[in-house]
C-alpha cells in the first residue's frame, strides 16, 4: 500500500524511501566531500518487495570512482533487514557550475565554459585544450572547442578539419571532429594570410563566436585562449560567465613567471582558477622508455601550492603528441593507451571534478522519486 508521501506503509519492517535514504546517507561523494543523499544525487528509488533499484547520478562524465562508490552504496544498504536484490543504474549528469561573472550573459545551451590559458606562447596550451576536449567527449559529455587565438589559430590543423562551416537559420554551424564541436577563425580566413586587426575588431569577432554560433546543448565549452593577458581574455570575462580557467605552463622558470601573471589576471577579474597543468613535464623516450626532465621538474606543482590552486597534473611530451598535432589526430584519440593520453584523461577528470564541486555549492531542490511494486 502506497503512503501519501510516496513511501510504503504497513508495518515496522516495510521498506520505505526514508529508510533507504537514511541507510545511504553516510555514503560520501569522494571529490565533493558530501553525501550522495545530501547532494540529491539519487533521483529515483524503486522498491519491489525487499528488492531495491537505485538511480544514481554521477556529477562528472569522467568518474573513475564508480566501482568504489557502488560498493559503498551496496554495503550501506546491508543495514536494512531482510534485504533482497540491489541494482544500481548510473546516469552521468553534468550541472552548470554557476561560477564566473554573475552579470555576464551565458552562452545559450552551454553549461560550463572552460578557458585554457597561458602566460606565454610555446607551452602547448592548444595541445592541452584539444586533448582536454576530446577526453571529456570520449567520456560521454557534449563538448565544444572554441579557438579564440585569432592571430594564430591552430585548432583546424590539430583537429584535422579544414573545410568551411555552414550557416543555418542565421547561425554558424560548428564543424565536428573526434566527437567535439569546433569553431575557429581558421575555418573562415585564408590560412596563409596574416590577421592584422586592432583590439575592437578582435573583440567583435569573439563576440560573434559567442553569440552567432549554434553550439546546441553542451556540457562543456573549452576555449583555447591566445597567450598573454590581452584583449581576448578581457573580452571573454566581460561577455560570458567563465566557469573556470586552466593555466598551462612548462616546468622552467621563464614559463612559470608568465603563468603566474595569467593566474593573477583571472583571480583579479573574479574568474575561478580550476588549476595548473604542467605540460612537457619531461620527454618520454620511445626507445628507452625513460622520462627525461629536459625543462626542469616540479615547477607547476610548486606554483599551484604557492598560490593555493589545484595542481591538475603533469603531461609528458612524446613523439606521438607532436605527430598527432600535425596530423589532426589528438593523442587521446590516436594513442589512447599511451602514458600521455592517460595524463590528459587525468587532467580532464580533475577539471570536471572542480566544476562539479562548484555546482554542488549551489542549493538544489530534491527531486527524488519513488516507485513501489507490490508483490
Amino acid at each position: 500500500m502506497m503512503g501519501t508521501n510516496g513511501g510504503t506503509g504497513g508495518g515496522d519492517g516495510a521498506l520505505t524511501k526514508e529508510r533507504v535514504l537514511e541507510a545511504l546517507r553516510p555514503v560520501q561523494e569522494p571529490e565533493i566531500g558530501r553525501g550522495f543523499v545530501e547532494l540529491n544525487l539519487i533521483p529515483a528509488i524503486e522498491i519491489a518487495g525487499r528488492d531495491i533499484r537505485l538511480t544514481v547520478e554521477l556529477p562528472t562524465p569522467v568518474y573513475p570512482a564508480k566501482a568504489r562508490v557502488e560498493g559503498e552504496l551496496r554495503a550501506a544498504l546491508t543495514t536494512l533487514p531482510d534485504l533482497g536484490a540491489v541494482s544500481v543504474e548510473w546516469k552521468p549528469r553534468v550541472r552548470a557550475s554557476g561560477a564566473g561573472k554573475t552579470d555576464a550573459t551565458p552562452i545559450k545551451g552551454v553549461k560550463n565554459t572552460i578557458a585554457v590559458a597561458s602566460g606565454k606562447g610555446g607551452v602547448g596550451k592548444s595541445t592541452v585544450a584539444v586533448n582536454l576536449a576530446v577526453a571529456l567527449a570520449e567520456a560521454g559529455a557534449a563538448v565544444g572547442l572554441l579557438d579564440t587565438d585569432v592571430y594564430g589559430p591552430s585548432i583546424p590543423l590539430m583537429m584535422g578539419r579544414h573545410d568551411k562551416p555552414l550557416m543555418r537559420n542565421g547561425k554558424i554551424v560548428p564543424l565536428e571532429a573526434h566527437g567535439v564541436k569546433i569553431m575557429s577563425i581558421g575555418f573562415i580566413l585564408d590560412p596563409e594570410k596574416a590577421l592584422i586587426w586592432r583590439g575592437p575588431l578582435v573583440a567583435q569577432l569573439i563576440n560573434q563566436f559567442l553569440n552567432d554560433v549554434d553550439w546546441g546543448d553542451l556540457d562543456y565549452l573549452v576555449m583555447d585562449l591566445p597567450p598573454g593577458t590581452g584583449d581576448v581574455q578581457l573580452t571573454l570575462v566581460q561577455k560570458i560567465p567563465i566557469a573556470g580557467a586552466v593555466i598551462v605552463t612548462t616546468p622552467q622558470e621563464v614559463a612559470l613567471a608568465d603563468a603566474i601573471k595569467g593566474l593573477k589576471m583571472f583571480q583579479e577579474v573574479k574568474t575561478p582558477v580550476l588549476g595548473i597543468v604542467e605540460n612537457m613535464s619531461g620527454f618520454l623516450c620511445g626507445t628507452c622508455d625513460t622520462l627525461h626532465r629536459i625543462f626542469g621538474e616540479g615547477g607547476g606543482r610548486r606554483v599551484a601550492a604557492e598560490y593555493g590552486v589545484p595542481f591538475l597534473g603533469e603531461v609528458p611530451i612524446t613523439t606521438a603528441v607532436r605527430e598527432g598535432g600535425d596530423e589532426g589526430r589528438p593523442v587521446v584519440a590516436a594513442d589512447p593507451d599511451s602514458v600521455t593520453a592517460g595524463a590528459f584523461r587525468h587532467v580532464a577528470e580533475r577539471v570536471a571534478a572542480q566544476l562539479a564541486a562548484q555546482a554542488a555549492a549551489k542549493p538544489r531542490k530534491p527531486t527524488i522519486m519513488l516507485k513501489t511494486v507490490n508483490r
